[in-house]
């Protein structure tokens, strides 16, 4: 049985050498190993919660895809998507919330400390805190449940979000089962072999310290920059250097081979002068970086290229993601189940009896579907959008004039209905049966 590992990313800035060592390499090189089901995806709504500049977060959104595609992350092996592209995941947020007690909030790390920083400025303790931050933790629960990842890894500060998602799993699995788990209890990984790598003032590579040595913005004329502007101290050419304290040699070593990184912590004892150290660094972290930079300036040369990719990503998403939230909605009342006709047969001997019926409608976003109820008033199957009601009309003339089985393709438990060679709607493969009679008595 596959692990499924689920990564989310934070469109909120421009990727930086840190963000590529400690998130981007290690987690591309985990999603090509056997028996993993790799989603990794863009967490634009989670930005929401701490940026307030559309164009910021619409460039970061391109340039974050555009950076972990370059780097090589395959999407015909993964699911790499955008997380505004996925429907359900504001509407499980929104169910999960229901059923979050506000004490576990209360508790987050981020939500306490942004009281702490109020109360300690003798401020209202709730100033700026907006409802975003405070349920940002439900949010995140929701893009984990949505897939049901067994494994997220995360950072040592995150370890405690994990914790509520189980929490939130656990509360509605009990609320809603009836004997059955709709979600399995993720699991926390943390990688401590993975590098975190110093900024120029030798603290933590951060935005929010203005210490990032850029990845591929700027080129490699920027990373030069960036690299010549590392804080060392003042020892001269020729003197020893202390390389285990050195942040230039923390950086060499996370871009270099056991050997490579031997040899210039020998050559900074014997001397190495700093400039020259610098100047080695750059190649060194050039020779890796420097054919993904030539990727990356290709693909944000081809925006429509990436948004492409996206959307086929965002489509796989969906298939798993559009009948798990079927199933939600019935679980807790939001669509009917089947209920039997009231009268019986009287009722249908008197004319007053319901029949299978298919009901158009349009969707918030405008466009046009459909779906199919049984008698009683169980929703069988919903179509796909479709951009006119003509469209979605001929649709529901070729269901009801094809053979359902040859319409049919199957994918996992999934049956996939086209006509013309365009997707019409999917189902559960167990609902065909039911499909078929529905139809059988229009």
């Amino acid at each position: 049985m596959n692990t499924r590992v689920l990564t989310g990313i934070t469109t909120s800035g421009t990727p930086h050498l840190g963000n590529y060592a400690g998130a981007i390499r290690p987690s591309i090189q985990a999603s090509v190993q056997p028996g993993v089901d790799a989603f990794y995806f863009l967490a634009d709504y989670h930005a929401l919660i701490k940026c307030d500049d559309p164009q910021r977060i619409a460039r970061s959104r391109l340039e974050i895809a555009a950076t972990w595609l370059a780097c090589g992350l395959d999407p015909d092996k993964v699911t790499f998507y955008r997380q505004s592209d996925i429907p359900e995941i504001p509407e499980l947020c929104w169910m999960l919330t229901c059923v979050t007690a506000k004490g576990l909030m209360n508790r987050a790390h981020a939500y306490k400390a942004s009281v702490d920083q109020n109360v300690a400025r003798q401020a209202d303790p709730d100033d700026g805190i907006t409802m975003g931050l405070f349920s940002y933790p439900i949010l995140m629960a929701a893009d984990i449940l949505m897939f049901n990842a067994n494994k997220v890894p995360v950072g040592r500060d995150q370890i405690q979000h994990l914790e509520m998602a189980r929490d939130i799993a656990q509360r509605f699995n009990h609320l809603y089962g009836r004997g059955r788990d709709f979600f399995v209890l993720p699991e926390v990984q943390i990688d401590d072999e993975v590098a975190t790598l110093p900024g120029l003032d030798g603290r933590k590579m951060s935005k929010s310290y203005d210490n990032t040595i850029p990845l591929f913005e700027g080129g490699a004329k920027a990373l030069r920059a960036a690299v010549m502007r590392i804080v060392t101290d003042s020892r001269e050419p020729g003197e020893p250097k202390d390389a285990e304290s050195s942040h230039l040699y923390t950086l060499f070593r996370a871009f270099a081979t056991r050997g490579q990184a031997d040899d210039f912590r020998k050559e900074l004892e014997a001397g190495l002068g700093w400039g020259e150290a610098k100047q080695r660094l750059c190649d060194r972290i050039d020779a890796e970086i420097g054919p993904m930079r030539e990727r990356y300036a290709e693909l944000m040369a081809r925006p429509a290229r990436i948004e492409d990719i996206l959307q086929a990503g965002a489509a796989k998403a969906r298939r798993l993601s559009h009948p798990l939230m079927e199933q939600l909605r019935e679980a807790v009342g939001l669509r009917t189940a089947a209920v039997p006709a009231q009268g019986g047969a009287a009722a249908n001997k008197k004319g007053g009896g319901k029949r299978a019926r298919f009901i158009s409608f349009r969707d918030d976003d405008g466009r046009f579907r459909f779906r199919l109820l049984a008698a009683g008033g169980e929703e069988l199957l919903l179509s796909e959008a479709f951009d006119h009601p003509q469209e979605a009309g001929a649709a529901i003339k070729g269901l009801q004039s094809g053979d359902l089985d040859t319409l049919a393709r199957r994918e996992g438990d999934m049956a996939i209905l086209c006509i013309d060679g365009a997707v019409v709607a999917r189902l559960n493969v167990d609902r065909l049966a039911q499909v078929r009679d529905a139809i059988g008595e229009l």
